[in-house]
């Protein structure tokens, strides 16, 4: 899990430095994801599966990719990852809705918090223009959720849903790359480096990693990629964000770092310092 969230980490800068539209980035990264999953499924001897939750879960993988591709295009690459970040909490929301799981007072607490913090991105924006690039991102949140919500859907299969996913993304985005001029090796290079790791073998070692750590110890680990994601574009990219943005980042980064601690030592009796 904290592999995969580091190299979903290196998407910002990569996307960044690929002079091209959203949609043909994410169409040429998804077809040569669509390579190393479909080696890792021949390996593993896992043939595709399709049914109506794989399809939803397809349709979660999909969504997520796409938005998080067109809203780097449209707004701060810190904008994006933070406000993609608030997948928990629709976690926390389908989870009511579709699964009958009624919310905690810590859940609603932790949905104010982070609701606080988006709005604060909102209000940079403003200035600041990407409003669009922002919205996208936060709706990339809904979809980036059912990615986390895949393997508690009924008569369901994580990687198939992933690679179905990824097949939709490349058909409706690899028209785009008509419409593209600049193939420098940066790009090629960058584009590369998208496809194998930062989509490809993120993916897999996602799904892999869901099936033996807890959701809640997952959504924890998970927390660097927010982190890391504008300290990589600050660094190589200078792109900075605004100063109520960053003060939006961190009520939105701590407070869903801060909600999933404290339900581990609820939920853990050795962390709470109680015997067996």
């Amino acid at each position: 899990m904290f592999l995969a969230a580091v190299l979903y980490s290196i998407g910002g800068l990569c996307i960044k430095l690929i002079p091209w539209s959203g949609m043909a980035i994410n169409g040429a990264r998804t077809a040569i994801a669509l390579v190393v999953i479909g080696a890792y499924l021949k390996v593993v001897h896992h043939k595709p599966k399709m049914n109506l939750w794989v399809l939803v879960g397809a349709l979660a993988v999909c969504g997520t990719n796409i938005l998080f591709s067109i809203a780097n295009k449209l707004t701060t690459a810190a904008n994006t990852i933070v406000l993609q970040f608030t997948a928990p909490i629709f976690v926390i929301v389908f989870s009511m809705l579709f699964f009958g799981k009624k919310p905690k007072k810590l859940d609603l607490m932790a949905c104010g918090l982070v609701l606080g913090g988006v709005l604060l991105f909102f209000i940079d924006s403003l200035s600041a223009g990407g409003m669009l690039g922002n919205v996208l991102a936060l709706i990339s949140g809904v979809s980036y959720a059912g990615v986390f919500l895949m393997n508690d859907m009924p008569d369901s299969d994580a990687i198939s849903s992933v690679f179905w996913g990824d097949v939709i993304s490349a058909v409706v985005g690899l028209p785009f790359l008509g419409y593209e001029t600049e193939f420098s090796g940066n790009t090629v290079i960058a584009l590369l480096v998208l496809g194998v790791f930062q989509v490809g073998t993120a993916y897999i070692l996602l799904t892999e990693g869901l099936k033996t750590t807890p959701p809640v110890t997952a959504s924890l680990v998970s927390g660097i990629e927010p982190v890391l994601n504008p300290i990589l574009v600050a660094v190589f990219y200078h792109e900075m964000i605004g100063p109520v943005a960053l003060v939006g980042a961190m009520v939105v980064v701590g407070s869903v770092v801060l909600y999933n601690v404290i339900l581990a030592r609820q939920t853990n009796p050795f962390d709470a310092g109680e015997l067996p």
